[in-house]
């Protein structure tokens, strides 16, 4: 998938591991990087597990139209599809195997 950022500065924090490291920690930030080139190697959002340990999912509430993945307890590496226009299936939800584009968001935690 292509994979754009939000910012400038969450870019610098998702390609720089030492940045990574000092935002979030050695544990979570080797678990972004994993997600990240995770995300990087799928051809599409259907690639990406919904079970864990990634755990791809939609959210809701004030979030939706989101989506995460899990990285280290309580951080989720959150995004939404990039692909002009969104795909969606008949039923008028996210068709995942056509998302080929993603745009990170946001770290946080979302609970």
């Amino acid at each position: 998938m292509v994979l754009y950022f939000h910012t400038s500065k969450l870019q610098k924090i998702c390609n720089m591991e030492r940045e990574a490291v000092k935002k979030l920690g050695p544990q979570c930030a080797r678990k972004l990087m994993q997600r990240l080139q995770e995300l990087d190697a799928a051809e599409c959002l259907a690639d990406i597990s919904r079970v864990p340990p990634p755990r791809c999912h939609e959210l809701t509430g004030n979030r939706k139209e989101q989506l995460s993945v899990d990285l280290q307890h309580p951080y989720r590496l959150l995004f939404i599809p990039a692909n002009d226009p969104v795909p969606q299936t008949a039923d008028g939800g996210l068709d995942w195997e056509k998302v080929t584009e993603i745009e990170i968001i946001e770290i946080a935690d979302t609970h």
